[in-house]
């Protein structure tokens, strides 16, 4: 045997850290690495790069430094040898309704993008990203998915439901109490005291909002091991769920089963069905549309649409329903789910997930909780079609969405109320000063007019708050939380920064919401629409330097996903 220390066999599943670890040329880099702890038996293995998005900001990734340690050690003793790296996350609850909230969604660019660039400038042969908070789920994903890297996301679980004066409350009664405050029917100090329970501890939003939503659509997809993403945060078996993930991520690595072998369009398409029968966030399909961009893959809003037609609402969840999460895992999870849409023929059965295992065996090995009501069987359905539209017209021409759960309205006619952003909305619902009736308008606050589309639960839970939930619907360029309830219409395309038919509205126009028609209009004739657009003046940009500004420069239209992309692309794209 040679005496030479470089001379060791390289392991065959060091596909990308053979080129940054073995021979003497890199010898500078294996000092650096031992550096920092790691030995030759180390850099002999395959190595795993372990991503967290752990913060202080917020519950909703708190756990996930204790996650990590459960990870790695199911990545040792699988036999590699794991990297633990941070990225950021923007906590949505905390800066709604302020003008942080802008950073949000850019930071979904920015997460997938650091994670991007550490996993390649490390030359991992394998990720596994702990994901809570919205962004950073989808983020996650999309990085996995332009690198093609084998890996998988792990979701560090949902909250617990606090409880307040006998019954279990969220995030989304907060902000509705808000409103309730504003209108006079809660005082400063009920909800002080709301507030003060509302979020017991780690974990990321209990509804059906946008972090669960994204969490079970990335076990439709199949890149979330499944059963382990609706595990809640705090659960004991938790850890063991990490444990698993880090083995299980080793396996992917020595058969080179890559994200691309798994997110195929029959994957994609499964996670719509889930979205709709779940009654999942809007949110989703931005995301879904964002990560298909990255895969090359033809993905468009009237696939949602089309999927929406002919899926049953099969959850009980909030914000439409009556239970959390942590009632669905109770009930017997996300496979409950599965296997009922396999039972009704709506999801590809022989979608394979990152775990081994098909999508219909997940179905199949589902156990239910007695007496669960969380997940009702496909024959008696809560609704019979999905939970989200897409609608066009003159006020929309690139699509829209609208969340249909949680309401039972299709159609409204009304006055506009236009604002050319949230606070001025805000400020006019505090005053009072919106009544029955009104389409309230909020634009100026899409992917590249705000920019970061912000979300407008500040607004739309304190119109619920205040008791005109049934009463108004509300039309904007922006985004919702996945906690908004009642006729709300967002990701209006083209947005009203780009000189969308939004930037033509103007005070006590009739706008027309009629989602049977899949139609968002103005009554306007299309002379006058043309008129106005014509003389109409972009706004003074928010923002001239910084991530924001170059973010606004970059991003696509919400129709494409709102993903950033090279200048070059964006100037061939305006042109097509």
């Amino acid at each position: 045997m040679s005496d030479n220390p470089y001379d060791r066999p390289t392991d065959p599943a060091k596909r990308h850290s053979a080129a940054l670890t073995d021979g003497v040329e890199r010898a500078a880099a294996r000092a650096m690495l031992k550096g920092t702890g790691f030995t030759d038996d180390d850099l002999a293995r395959p190595l795993v790069g372990v991503a967290t998005s752990w913060i202080e900001t917020m519950p909703c990734n708190l756990n996930q430094r204790r996650l990590a340690q459960d990870v790695k050690r199911g990545i040792r003793a699988a036999g590699g040898t794991p990297m633990e790296f941070n990225t950021i996350a923007i906590s949505d609850g905390v800066s709604m309704g302020a003008e942080g909230m802008r950073a949000s969604l850019v930071s979904r660019e920015v997460i997938a993008d650091s994670i991007e660039l550490v996993a390649r400038g490390h030359h991992f042969d394998g990720l596994v990203c702990l994901v809570g908070c919205d962004k950073t789920i989808p983020a996650a994903v999309m990085a996995l998915a332009r690198m093609d890297l084998p890996g998988l996301v792990l979701y560090n679980g949902s909250i617990a439901p606090g409880r307040f004066r006998g019954r279990d409350v969220t995030i989304q009664d907060v902000f509705e109490a808000v409103g309730a405050h504003a209108a006079g029917t809660m005082s400063a100090t009920d909800v002080h005291e709301l507030e003060g329970v509302a979020c017991p501890g780690a974990g990321a939003c209990g509804g059906q909002f946008t972090a669960n939503t994204m969490a079970t659509l990335l076990e439709f997809l199949g890149i979330s091991p499944a059963g382990l993403n609706d595990i809640p945060a705090l659960d004991p078996a938790k850890p063991a769920a990490a444990e698993q993930a880090g083995r299980l991520v080793l396996e992917l690595v020595r058969n080179d089963l890559r994200p691309s072998a798994i997110l195929t369009p029959a994957a994609f398409r499964n996670a719509i069905v889930a979205l709709e029968a779940t009654g999942g966030s809007t949110n989703g399909v931005l995301h879904l549309l964002a990560i298909a961009r990255e895969l090359g893959l033809p993905l468009e809003l009237e696939d949602f649409d089309e999927i929406a037609a002919r899926t049953p609402l099969l959850a009980d969840l909030k914000p439409g329903g009556r239970f959390v999460a942590t009632d669905l895992h109770r009930a017997g999870g996300l496979a409950l789910v599965a296997r009922e849409l396999v039972a009704g023929g709506l999801v590809a059965p022989d979608a394979r997930n990152v775990d081994g295992r098909t999508l219909g065996e997940i179905a199949a090995g589902a156990r239910e909780a007695a007496g669960q009501e969380v997940v009702v069987p496909i024959g008696r359905p809560l609704k019979a079609s999905g939970g989200i539209a897409v609608l066009r017209g003159n006020l929309a021409p690139e699509g829209c969405v609208v969340k249909l759960v949680g309401h039972e309205r299709l159609l409204h006619s009304g006055p506009a109320r236009v604002f050319d952003s949230e606070e001025a909305c805000f400020e006019a619902v505090a005053a009072n000063a919106i009544t029955a009736g009104d389409v309230v308008v909020i634009r100026y606050e899409g992917p590249a007019g705000g920019p970061g589309m912000r979300e407008m639960l500040h607004v739309t839970a304190a119109l619920v708050g205040a008791g005109l939930g049934d009463a108004i619907a509300l039309v904007t360029d922006g985004r919702f939380s996945g906690a908004t309830r009642g006729l709300m219409v967002g990701h209006v395309a083209p947005e009203a920064w780009q000189g969308g038919p939004l930037a033509a509205l103007e005070e006590g126009d009739i706008v027309v919401i009629d989602v049977a028609g899949r139609e968002l209009r103005v009554e306007l004739t299309e002379d006058e629409l043309e008129r106005r657009l014509e003389a109409w003046l972009p706004p003074v940009p928010r923002y001239t330097s910084g991530v924001l500004a170059k973010y606004a420069a970059l991003v696509s239209s919400a129709s494409e996903g709102a993903v950033t992309r090279p200048p070059g692309l964006v100037a061939a794209s305006a042109r097509s």
